[in-house]
């Protein structure tokens, strides 16, 4: 039976979401983000480029009514694999004092069911390589790492 609550991210909802990707950053990255700040023009234009995208999504997760996850689902459209649909998971994150309560696997197995519903005929994400524990919970998963990530900050 189903323990969690997921539902579209309101507006409402910015500081949660800076809250829960904080307490989800790999060891020694750091902070840029501030929920004390989720007011500021950059996060609401930005949640306001989010909502008017329809193949960008953003979900909060509750248990018993509070937020304890949240995970943004962009649909990639492309031309290889015959034009295949990709959903892209990005900032996966449940509470720290939520995990290890297969709550995390829920949510997964949603945005899967949530991606298959779409036409994505695959999921992918990327997760920071200091964070094994996390790694092993997607592989747990049948995620395969068939990739390596790379990043340009511009």
């Amino acid at each position: 039976m189903s323990k969690l609550q997921i539902r579209p991210a309101r507006r409402d909802d910015i500081a949660t979401i800076l809250m829960l990707s904080i307490g989800g950053n790999a060891p020694g990255r750091e902070i840029v983000d501030d929920p004390e700040a989720a007011q500021s023009d950059d996060y609401q234009r930005a949640f306001d480029r989010i909502e008017k995208d329809p193949n960008n999504l953003f979900f909060i997760a509750e248990l018993k009514g509070e937020a304890v996850g949240c995970m943004q689902i962009n649909l990639l459209l492309g031309i290889a694999g015959r034009g295949r649909l990709r959903a892209q998971l990005e900032g996966v994150h449940i509470r720290a004092d939520h995990r290890g309560q297969g709550l995390g696997g829920e949510m997964m197995q949603w945005a899967i069911a949530f991606a298959k519903s779409k036409g994505a005929g695959m999921v992918q994400l990327t997760s920071s390589k200091n964070r094994p524990e996390a790694h092993r919970f997607y592989e747990r998963l049948g995620f395969v790492r068939s990739h390596e990530g790379f990043k340009l900050s511009l």
